[in-house]
């Protein structure tokens, strides 16, 4: 049965084809099919049971973001369990083992000085001590390097500097000789907050719909070379997008006021007039608690 590192359970057809023509062949009893097809389907659920209860590692990468062509890169996979053996995986290049002599709960993959071979998406996995179950993958984590060799992109902004609120302002980006990819990056933000693919000159638009007082701040570029997804520019010039509030129109303060007063007055009305119903009420029922009164005295 082939070894099945993502968790999961396969069957050799072959396997499965020889054990069902055993257990119907004429020579054999009856019961032998059923029979079968129980023990397979047993060792099956076993087996998927077995895998699923097998958490899932993450991991993570260090440093996070802004790596450079030759800086050192840690890939660290936290295990769940106590585990014997840890893979680490380039997807669709290679994948390296390694072996845990004692109990821990991470295990660290380090790239000394890192080159374009290093950039990709990560996965790792793990077998746990004294067994044969192997957990599924992590979830992917990409290793992206800049590579400075590549121009930094250009930048400009429209409207310039200072908008007010409610604007759309539009950041173009180009590079029309390198660029398959743009990514606008805001400072402070961890992680691009915009990507798009560049026209037939190697230019992108970003634009922030109507604007508020957070989009402020200070924005850049960035881009994939062709045929490079995991490599990335250096970050180019910066422009800075100051956003004012709105200021309220003329007479704004004293309407606002005015409908104030009017609710406040409305209001009041309310319950005065609620407090004048209950009060008619309340003088009707005497009114007629009285003339029954007077009109029993007269039948007396």
């Amino acid at each position: 049965m082939p070894l099945c590192l993502q968790g999961e359970v396969r069957v050799d057809l072959q396997t499965l084809l020889v054990l069902t023509a055993v257990s119907l062949s004429p020579s054999c009893s009856c019961l032998m099919a059923p029979m079968a097809v129980a023990l397979i389907l047993g060792w099956w659920l076993v087996a998927a049971s077995r895998a699923q209860q097998l958490p899932r590692p993450s991991l993570l990468l260090h440093p996070s973001q802004g790596v450079s062509l030759g800086d050192n890169v840690t890939l660290r996979c936290h295990l769940p369990l106590p585990a014997a053996w840890v893979w680490l995986y380039l997807e669709g290049r290679w994948s390296y083992a390694k072996y845990i002599d004692k109990k821990q709960d991470t295990t660290e993959f380090s790239f000394l000085s890192t080159s374009r071979e290093h950039a990709g998406t990560y996965l790792c996995q793990y077998q746990v001590s004294e067994s044969e179950d192997v957990s599924v993958m992590s979830d992917p984590v990409k290793l992206v390097l800049t590579d400075r060799s590549f121009p930094s992109p250009h930048i400009s902004l429209h409207p310039e500097e200072r908008v007010g609120t409610g604007t759309n302002v539009t950041i173009r980006c180009w590079n029309k000789d390198y660029g398959a990819a743009f990514l606008l990056h805001k400072d402070g933000h961890s992680a691009p907050i915009q990507r798009l693919v560049p026209d037939d000159v190697g230019a992108v638009s970003f634009t922030l719909f109507g604007v508020t007082p957070a989009d402020s701040g200070t924005y850049r570029c960035s881009y994939h070379p062709k045929n490079h997804p995991f490599l990335s520019s250096p970050l180019g010039d910066s422009v800075t997008l100051e956003v004012t509030p709105t200021p309220a129109p003329p007479g704004a303060e004293l309407v606002s006021r005015g409908n104030l007063v009017v609710a406040v007055v409305r209001d009041w009305a309310a319950v005065l007039i609620f407090a004048l119903g209950i009060f008619f009420v309340i003088d009707a029922r005497s009114l007629w608690i009285r003339r029954d009164e007077s009109l029993g005295g007269e039948g007396i």
